[in-house]
């Protein structure tokens, strides 16, 4: 199931991404300065190209000096300058604006979509019962005796048909608009070339009297040998989802808990898991850490400045200085999560995500910053099971 970490990593991935379209918003503000200068073909009067090259360089030059220290000097430009440094300045914001939304919104879709595939991942039982029925239909319309091995005993599978026959699970699917479409035809020959020759799918339907163990154990081997490993359908899930690699041990686990639980002698409806054991709060959890990290930017990257005094911070890998300022906003928003787990999630991040040398220096920076937003009591934790603040 989704993990805390695992929603740090996506928050982490959002930023980075939002940080990298931020610098395309800054290129663009700037082709638009230089679209603002650039001489009118169509005028009918003569234009000063060296005047309008002039204006373009100084308007420049003033919406760098902004971007750099977030004001200008304007008393020696002209108000055809000046106007034109604060359009960009404008449009510069309003896409800013634009990317820190959107970029936190596909952050959100992005996780529940692992739903959806979780979800997708389960359909698969009943587009097998389908294409099976397809065929015993088309069986008894031939006069001919039909070949191949007697699939009807699947149909009668007990997982598969709680699974079939759960209100979570069909109101689930409705919901959120689950459906395999076009893609049924790599069901359909992963089936025919695959299942159909499987020799435990086989074994099974040579049994006389499956029992729910026996229904259980062949539902779970369709999944790990044959579902999440045949290559065209890896295919196929990565194409569905572009961080299939990170996402497929969440969905994985997530499927095999529902058919665990399916498997198992209960007479109540069983529900369907949800995406964390609190999706609430996990959701309000990795939220809050990419829009307020990215709120507070400023302040983090004047307080990383300020604490590596022998580094020179531009210097500082852009992955980093993201986690570094992701760790201060949770240190600081999150009063329930001690500074020690907070500090340990975001070394282990940068093991997986960053330089090879990223690990010490985090762990050098955070520790030290850490040990002094605690002593001026800007860092205060409070909660159950909270052994101490440092």
């Amino acid at each position: 199931m989704l993990n805390r970490r695992t929603l740090r990593i996506k928050a982490m991935q959002a930023i980075y991404a939002y940080k990298q379209a931020v610098g395309s918003d800054y290129l663009l503000a700037l082709d638009q300065i230089g679209e603002d200068f650039a001489p009118d073909l169509n005028s009918m009067e003569v234009q000063d190209r060296k005047l309008l090259e002039g204006r373009r360089q100084i308007a420049t030059l003033l919406f760098k000096e902004w971007y750099e220290t977030q004001q200008f000097e304007t008393e020696e430009s002209d108000k055809e300058t000046i106007d034109a440094v604060n359009r960009a300045i404008v449009y510069y914001k309003n896409l800013i604006k634009k990317d820190y939304t959107y970029y936190g919104n596909q952050m959100l879709s992005a996780v529940e979509r692992i739903y959806d595939h979780y979800l997708g991942t389960l359909q698969i039982l009943e587009v097998l019962v389908s294409l099976i029925e397809e065929e015993e239909e088309k069986k008894e319309k031939r006069f001919t005796a039909a070949s191949g091995p007697d699939v009807k005993q699947f149909l009668q599978n007990r997982v598969v048909q709680r699974l079939l026959q759960n209100k979570s699970y069909q109101q689930h699917i409705i919901r959120r608009n689950i459906s395999w479409g076009s893609d049924i035809s790599a069901i359909r020959a992963v089936y025919k070339n695959i299942l159909k020759q499987d020799e435990a799918f086989l074994n099974y339907l040579s049994l006389p009297n499956p029992t729910l163990e026996d229904d259980l154990e062949i539902v779970k081997h369709i999944f790990k040998n044959i579902i999440f490993k045949e290559k065209n359908l890896q295919s196929l899930f990565e194409e569905q989802d572009l961080n299939w690699v990170e996402n497929k041990a969440i969905v994985k686990s997530l499927v095999n808990k529902t058919i665990k639980i399916l498997g198992e002698e209960a007479e109540e409806e069983v529900q369907l898991l949800d995406l964390s054991a609190n999706w609430e709060d996990d959701k309000a959890f990795f939220e809050d850490l990419y829009f307020q990290t990215v709120q507070e930017e400023a302040k983090y990257e004047a307080m990383i400045s300020e604490s590596v005094k022998n580094w020179d911070v531009e210097r500082v890998a852009m992955l980093d200085k993201i986690i570094l300022k992701m760790a201060l906003c949770e240190m600081y928003i999150f009063r329930s999560i001690p500074v020690k787990v907070t500090i340990n999630e975001y070394i282990e991040i940068s093991k997986l995500y960053s330089t090879p040398k990223s690990k010490q220096f985090i762990n050098g920076v955070l520790d030290k910053m850490a040990q002094e937003l605690t002593t001026k009591g800007e860092i205060r934790k409070s909660g159950r099971g909270l052994i101490d603040n440092k």
